[in-house]
Formats: C-alpha cells, structure tokens, sequence
C-alpha cells in the first residue's frame, strides 16, 4: 500500500513564503510588491501582529509561479535584500517538494493508525521514509504499507547506543520532520538539537495540566470534568514546548482510569493529524515559546 499522489493541479507552481519580524509600515507593500514583479499571483495572505506599534509582525503568503520548482533559488537570492531591510526571519518553499517524515512509537498504535491513514489517502503530503519504535509490537500493522521498520530498544543502560542509532537513520533518511505518535520515550538532547521545532509530539491531556507521566490517572486522581490532548514542538523541557494544537472532551465522576483513556485516545489521534497536517503545509510560526498557526 502507498499514499495517494497529490493531484493538485497548481502545486507543481504554489509557493509559500513565511516572515516574522518586528513591525513596522511597509512589510506587506513591499512582500506584495516583490511578487508581482517575479510575476507571482497571491492566491492567499494571512498576517497578524502582536502589537501594530512595537510589536512582532507574522506573515504566510500562499503564491502562484510557473516553473516555480526551477526558480526557487532566484527567487530567494532576489527577496533576500528586501527580507534584510526589515530583519526578517523568512523562508520560501515549494509546496510540491514532500517533506521526509520518520514515525516514532511505542505500544500504544491509535495515533500512529492515524497518521498512516491519512498518508495512504493523500491527506498529509510528505514521505513517510520509516516508522522507529523501541518495541516489535508495530510491525505488523505498518508493513502493509511498504514504510521500513526499525526496532531500536531504548533503555537507561543502551540510550546512548540507541541514540546513535537513531541519528543514524535520520541522518540516512534525511529526515525533514519527526512524528511522536505515543513514542513513550523522553527524546535525547542530541536529536533535539538536530532537529529544532520539527519534532512533534502528542501528550494524552490539556498541557500545562498533567504534564509528565500517567497524565490519565492524574486526570482520575483530580477528578477533572474536561480531558485533552495537546500537540506540541519538543524542547529539552519535558512537555514544555511550543504547542501548536489542543482539544477537550467532557468526562464525569462516572469514568474511570480506563474510560478517560479510551474517550482520550479519540482526541489524541485528531490533535496530532491536525498539527502534522499543519506543519506540513507551513502554517505554523514558532515565535519563542508560542506558535503562530494560519488555518
């Protein structure tokens, strides 16, 4: 089994183009501007400002160039006295080129069900080069699909071996984007360094509340009446990181510790399509601790 092809007819020449910066009056004439003279069209513009006196500016602009896969480099070196002359952190991106995508995962598969499902029907556009687990117990539901399977044990005696192992096939993979699908593993600093705010995870409740391990049965020890799944960017803080989505459903005195987590394996699985799909398609800033997410 393998993904659907994206059969989008303007992918092949949609680009995409990303800035952050202080604000200041200009920004938006002069991105405009620069497109229509590479004769761009905009086909979609979404910005927001902290504060329009002082504040920090965002920007995604979703454009139109033919033979764009053959002009990204010009394109590039061309926007990037403009992108200067407003300090800005910017990037340009071909929408067709796929991101190459690893999956990590544990015992539990819900979520990572929903990231294969959605790849084999062309919902999430990327390569899912390999899934990496520290148990055998995936195997099986991910070779229909014709992706490699790595079984790396990870422990406190082999992490370091592990570790390298895992680089190992990232580095070989060239990994754009790591998927966290209930990977019950805390990522070393090494691949966190690597692969700065493209590590996506999904933690089973409604961050900052529960953060850490067994959040369910924290959940059930508290007696709250709203459960929640949050995707998140990794930092080397545990379950610190920017959170880019969220969702809650409701639960009475009646749930038990195996009732929150059947109810939460539903949410978990819908917050880290959204956020993968969202990342994919280069919807989302990180600005320090925060994102900045155009749907």
């Amino acid at each position: 089994m393998h993904a659907v092809t994206e059969t989008h007819p303007s992918r092949e020449k949609l680009g995409r183009l990303l800035i952050s910066c202080s604000d200041r009056p200009g920004i938006i004439a002069a991105v405009s501007r620069f497109l229509h003279e590479q004769g761009a069209n905009i086909v979609d513009s979404h910005q927001y400002t902290t504060d329009p006196e002082g504040g920090f500016f965002f920007m995604r602009v979703e454009f139109q160039l033919p033979n764009l896969t053959r002009q990204i480099e010009t394109l590039r070196e061309r926007f990037s006295p403009i992108a200067n002359s407003f300090d800005m952190n910017w990037r340009i991106t071909p929408a067709a080129k796929k991101q190459k995508m690893a999956v990590f995962v544990s015992k539990e598969d819900h979520c990572l069900r929903e990231i294969l499902w959605r790849w084999s029907i062309g919902e999430l556009y990327a390569d899912i080069a390999m899934v990496i687990s520290n148990h055998p117990n995936m195997e099986a539901i991910v070779a229909p699909f014709g992706i490699p399977y790595y079984h790396v044990p990870f422990s406190k005696e082999n992490r370091d071996h592990a570790t390298r192992i895992h680089l190992e096939l990232l580095e070989k993979g060239r990994i754009d984007t790591i998927v966290l699908a209930r990977y019950m593993q805390i990522i070393p600093p090494d691949i966190i360094d690597r692969y700065q705010n493209q590590i996506i995870n999904i933690h089973h409740s409604f961050l900052p509340a529960f953060a850490g391990g067994k959040p369910y049965h924290q959940a059930y020890d508290r007696g709250v009446k709203i459960i929640g799944a949050t995707a998140h960017y990794v930092t080397e803080e545990l379950d610190q990181g920017p959170i880019i989505e969220q969702d809650v459903q409701r639960v009475d005195h009646r749930h038990q510790v195996e009732d929150l987590k059947r109810i939460g394996r539903d949410v978990e699985r819908m917050v880290l399509a959204r956020a993968v799909q969202w990342h994919l398609n280069d919807q989302v800033l990180v600005h320090g601790n925060k994102t900045i997410v155009f749907r």
